[in-house]
């Protein structure tokens, strides 16, 4: 095949995200033919890969698996990556699911709620997509009462002067004095956290109930189940929507 970043072809082979593919070569997790591999190296495929310990491609020696996305619901201080930085258990590790799945996307360890998880690297990148503006949805609690100006300003962007960046206009419903429900459709690091706290407040929970047409529904902390047919059947036709209009505004 032609050759192709290494990072793409760890996605198109199950292993990982293209963003946690980056993560694991930083770490000097991704060896080729023995040695370390480089940010942006490019592969065939016929090489001997090892990502993490495990090979993978032609060197696994392992069949073909079924694709797999699940839905979890993240407990707090479970961590989303394999990075050694934090000695939290990771997500993996919770369920430990008898096929090879990582996260799309992350949720913080302080956060808990619904998360997908899947061995296939081409859904987890169109989830993941900035540009395609799929909804994400929380239920938050934060340290003190709000009033409506708190959650007019949440609606109509905040301006995050560290990242030096105001947040995309956003649905937000008061569902008590300390508790509202925000729906976003871009993911910054800790946007939710960052949003609160640039507003004076600072969010005691934060539970995610929503990724696109995925609910949470009733499954229990710790626990997973497969997305349903019906479920996967939506998905992929809201991204394909997504697709399409993207490549409209970008010709």
């Amino acid at each position: 095949m032609e050759p192709i970043r290494l990072n793409k072809y760890l996605s198109e082979q199950g292993v990982c995200s293209r963003r946690e593919a980056d993560r694991l070569i930083e770490a000097g997790k991704v060896t080729i033919d023995g040695r370390k591999a480089g940010m942006g190296e490019k592969v065939t495929g016929q090489e001997k890969i090892v990502c993490d310990g495990k090979p993978v491609g032609q060197g696994a020696g392992e069949k073909k698996v079924k694709p797999v996305l699940l839905a979890v619901n993240k407990p707090r201080g479970v961590v989303c990556t394999t990075s050694d930085k934090d000695r939290a258990m990771n997500v993996v590790e919770l369920i430990h699911y008898p096929v090879r799945v990582y996260p799309v996307g992350r949720l913080d360890k302080d956060s808990e709620g619904l998360l997908l998880m899947t061995n296939q690297g081409d859904l987890a990148n169109e989830i993941m997509h900035a540009g395609n503006f799929h909804e994400k949805e929380y239920i938050v609690t934060v340290d003190q009462p709000f009033n409506s100006a708190f959650i007019k300003k949440m609606q109509e962007g905040v301006e995050l002067k560290e990242l030096e960046v105001t947040t995309r206009p956003c649905k937000v419903k008061a569902l008590g004095k300390k508790t509202f429900q925000i729906t976003l459709t871009q993911g910054l690091n800790r946007q939710i956290r960052r949003m609160c706290e640039a507003l004076g407040y600072h969010v005691v929970t934060l539970k995610r109930v929503r990724i696109m047409n995925i609910h949470l529904g009733r499954l229990n902390t710790g626990d997973y189940r497969r997305v349903t047919p019906q479920e996967l059947e939506e998905l992929q036709w809201q991204l394909e929507q997504a697709r399409m209009e993207r490549e409209e505004e970008e010709s």
